[in-house]
């Protein structure tokens, strides 16, 4: 079925493409253009996320030289660095952004059965953000400091195959905790969170909507103990209390009673204080939750290692929007296809294969599964491995 075909065709026919074309309608992403369309602009980005292109020259030379096979890879135009430029540029970045959420979608429907290494039902986010650095004479609309600019990757991650099911871009100057008033409470959700995300008002809205909350409790916590729970010292915990808030401030914003529960670290020795909302779960499940938070820190470190959103191809808010949300639907995109085919190489190998081989006509599951049987040769050596289960 697929002789003939080039290894980037083959790979985005997994794209939505009807999803794609009214992504592009909603917004009016083709009104007066011409030539260039937006799917032509989004697989030249495309290509540049899958081959570690660094700009748009580079974009240009390598899509340059292989311009026969254009037509075979989707795209129907010439791609010139000043047209994918103004491309970038002016046409809206909520044609990538809604597109993303719509492979999102999918990617979590075919994740839905996977552990994450906690016996829970119940669908667990670990909530962060992540600062990427630019320069403030390049990027004014950006403020992070009064020398430098920034922005911030706001991320609600899926446990349950590490999908980003929520992505927000800002400014650096927006603190973290501000995108939990974003946030659509999912009832009978866990949502897992660092100390940066404690507003007691924000977390009482997350109560109120059913949902559950981890977090760690700040040292200047005021409280006072209600009950003492029995816990298993041997698993590292210290105890399982049933607490309410004395601050006269965090009283007013939650009057209803919290879970408290101390645990010692057995390998590093720190002790660490958890705060929750659930009452049901084992304390140790709790700290195992928060464990898994981590997954959210790796999520950042892969993305920024092995795709484009650290070097921008353009320097407007809308050009760099628009790079971010087109990485971001590659990387899911790689995620379904692995899932499709049922592959047990890595998102790293499965990248690294890719690299190498879009321009060539080998069917895709031929051409990725060699590299499960030559997995020795792909060593990763540091590199951090995601959906490898």
């Amino acid at each position: 079925m697929n002789i003939g075909k080039l290894v980037f065709a083959q790979f985005m026919e997994h794209l939505p493409l009807t999803t794609f074309r009214r992504c592009v309608a909603r917004y009016g992403g083709e009104h007066k253009v011409k030539t260039f369309s937006c799917l032509d602009q989004y697989l030249s980005m495309a290509f540049a996320q899958l081959t570690y292109r660094e700009s748009l020259r580079d974009i240009e030379a390598c899509l340059g030289a292989q311009a026969g096979k254009l037509y075979h890879m989707g795209i129907r135009s010439n791609v010139a660095r000043n047209t994918l430029a103004n491309a970038n540029a002016v046409r809206d970045w909520r044609i990538y952004a809604d597109f993303a959420q719509s492979l999102i979608a999918i990617a979590r429907r075919l994740y839905a059965g996977e552990s994450f290494g906690v016996d829970l039902k119940d669908t667990v986010y670990a909530l962060d953000a992540s600062t990427i650095d630019l320069c403030l004479s390049v990027f004014p609309w950006a403020p992070f400091r009064s020398t430098k600019a920034a922005i911030k990757l706001h991320t609600l991650l899926d446990l349950r195959g590490n999908i980003p099911s929520f992505l927000h871009i800002s400014d650096g100057k927006l603190h973290e905790v501000n995108v939990l008033d974003l946030l659509l409470p999912e009832p009978g959700a866990f949502y897992i969170m660092d100390r940066g995300y404690i507003d007691f008002d924000r977390l009482y809205q997350l109560h109120e909507a059913k949902s559950f909350f981890v977090t760690r409790a700040k040292s200047n916590l005021k409280a006072q103990r209600r009950y003492s729970h029995p816990v298993d010292r041997s698993t590292g915990l210290i105890c399982d209390q049933t607490i309410v808030l004395t601050g006269f401030y965090s009283r007013q914003d939650f009057d209803t009673p919290l879970r408290r529960v101390r645990f010692k670290d057995p390998d590093t020795g720190k002790r660490l204080v958890f705060l929750t909302n659930n009452f049901i779960l084992p304390a140790f499940t709790i700290t195992e939750l928060y464990r898994c938070r981590w997954q959210v820190e790796l999520f950042f470190k892969w993305i920024k290692q092995h795709l484009r959103i650290k070097v921008f191809f353009g320097t407007s808010e809308n050009a760099v929007k628009t790079q971010i949300w087109i990485a971001v639907s590659v990387y899911v995109l790689v995620a379904i296809v692995r899932k499709r085919l049922g592959l047990d190489a890595s998102l790293y190998q499965i990248l690294q294969i890719l690299s190498l081989t879009l321009f060539e006509k080998t069917p895709i599951l031929q051409a990725l599964q060699a590299s499960d049987s030559q997995e020795e040769l792909l060593d990763p050596g540091n590199q951090l491995i995601l959906f490898d289960f």
